[in-house]
């Protein structure tokens, strides 16, 4: 049996595809960041904070890349979109790998990864907790380990993954641009 000439089985990953996988990745990484937050009770320290935020950025220009690969041919703004986000993602597992250093005492933390107190005791020292200023749980101790791996170190690997997926993006988008032309 043969397949229309339009129907490709070529396992080809499309910058579409590269696109809506970050997309989902990204999506998907901070939901189970929330859940882990707000069902598992896991308390985030300052360093877990700021390592969702290239998550954050990277949504709306994954969609942007979706869009692009998606309705122009000439794929040279899906190029860019990929583009940022790698350099984005490469950010993000910059800082998977300094707070993973930071756990196993590799190097010292900044001053926001100062050691948190016990929980309150009272419920006047947990309104007091919930001050400005105060300082959340330690930044230097690894509240979950899975195959001997934090969720900074996790987070490091998930993001230097999606930093090379889009890579990927930028070589597939601009090659299907420069052959276009």
């Amino acid at each position: 049996m043969r397949l229309p000439h339009h129907i490709s089985v070529e396992p080809r990953l499309t910058p579409l595809l590269i696109a809506l996988a970050i997309l989902a990745a990204a999506s998907a990484t901070i939901g189970a960041a929330l859940a882990f937050e707000l069902i598992g009770g896991y308390e985030p320290c300052a360093l877990c904070l700021k390592e969702r935020a290239p998550y954050y950025a990277t949504i709306p220009v994954a969609l942007a890349a979706l869009l692009a690969a998606w309705q122009w041919p000439e794929r040279i703004l899906a190029t860019g979109f990929f583009a940022v986000i790698a350099l984005v993602m490469l950010y993000g597992a910059g800082l998977g790998i300094f707070h993973a250093g930071i756990e196993w005492r590799l190097w010292e933390g900044p001053a926001t990864c100062a050691s948190g107190s016990a929980a309150p005791a009272t419920v006047g020292a947990m309104l007091e907790s919930l001050q400005p200023g105060n300082i959340g749980p330690s930044c230097t101790q690894a509240v979950w380990r899975f195959a001997g791996l934090s969720f900074a170190g996790w987070n490091a690997i998930i993001a230097a993954g999606m930093a090379l997926l889009a890579g990927l993006g930028v070589v597939r988008a601009y090659g299907s641009s420069s052959m276009s032309q």
